[in-house]
């Protein structure tokens, strides 16, 4: 059985893990056992500099693999639609999509302030062997070795970092290292969520109507109920009424500002001007 393939497209800590927990509460529907499978999506452009990888790079023996990826989550839950969130993919949409066809996208954007404070988290978290040993499972062994040295780079690299993070995190930009360089902590988590819902909008402007939806996440929260049942019709799943409400039991909007509200009035301010036009675009500003 070929599996409906489902893409969530959003910039980190824009609500993609609920919104795809939400929909794998369905049954029939299912996903990888880890948060995220960037290590799958970047195999065979490993040693690629940044997480915006073009279309052409997406090769025929890319596309059989990635595709045999989502096969296998089909075959061993059972699924007649599997679901993928990785953010980075929020920066090669055209390349994901040569890579699995066919697929159809839901694209969940926040405000990109909101983001930046919670995003600045990530950047400075602790080890977390767990969520650590989740992920390793699907790395392909032949790239174990170069993420493998990267990573201990990075928890090496926040012992002596002056702002307490890591070397890396998060989709990384063609010019990351120029931009860590330059810009503080929060404005580098401002500016991959602007990188991050700009490539994505590009992409999107280019497919079919048909082929993706957007979901404001400030909408999602506030009316779970109603936004997934338009999301499902969407998707093309028949879904009891009476289940809706238990998909969405765990879904709150107490995260809305939060983010904001953890950055200073002067913080805020520099980082309206640096990406206040993609904030206005998308009505976060003013």
């Amino acid at each position: 059985m070929t599996p409906n393939n489902v893409i969530i497209i959003g910039a980190p800590r824009s609500g993609t893990n609920m919104l795809r927990d939400v929909l794998c509460e369905f049954e029939g529907v299912a996903t990888w056992p880890c948060d995220e499978i960037n290590y799958l999506w970047r195999h065979g452009n490993v040693r690629h500099p940044s997480d915006e990888i073009p279309a052409e790079r997406a090769t025929p023996a890319v596309q059989a693999y990635m595709q045999k990826q989502f096969q296998w989550v089909s075959e061993r839950y059972g699924a007649h639609t599997v679901v993928e969130k990785t953010c980075a993919n929020s920066l090669r949409v055209p390349f994901v999509d040569c890579a699995v066809p066919d697929a159809r996208y839901v694209y969940i954007y926040r405000d990109g302030l909101d983001t930046t404070g919670s995003a600045k988290l990530r950047w400075q978290a602790k080890l977390d062997i767990p969520y650590l040993l989740e992920k390793v499972r699907f790395v392909p062994l032949t790239d174990l070795p170069y993420y493998g040295t990267r990573y201990l780079w990075s928890r090496v690299y926040r012992l002596f970092s002056r702002e307490k993070r890591l070397a890396f995190w998060g989709p990384a930009l063609e010019d990351m290292p120029e931009i860590l360089e330059r810009h503080s902590l929060n404005e580098v988590c401002a500016l991959q969520w602007q990188r991050c819902v700009e490539n994505a909008e590009a992409a999107f402007a280019d497919m079919p109507p048909d082929q993706v939806t957007r979901v404001r996440y400030e909408d999602f929260v506030r009316e779970p109920e109603a936004q997934l049942k338009r999301l499902l019709a969407f998707l093309g799943l028949d879904v009891p009424e009476e289940e809706l409400s238990r998909a969405v039991a765990g879904v709150s909007s107490r995260s809305i500002g939060k983010g904001r509200a953890s950055l200073e009035e002067g913080e805020v301010k520099r980082l309206e001007y640096l990406i206040g036009e993609t904030l206005e675009r998308y009505g976060y500003r003013g």
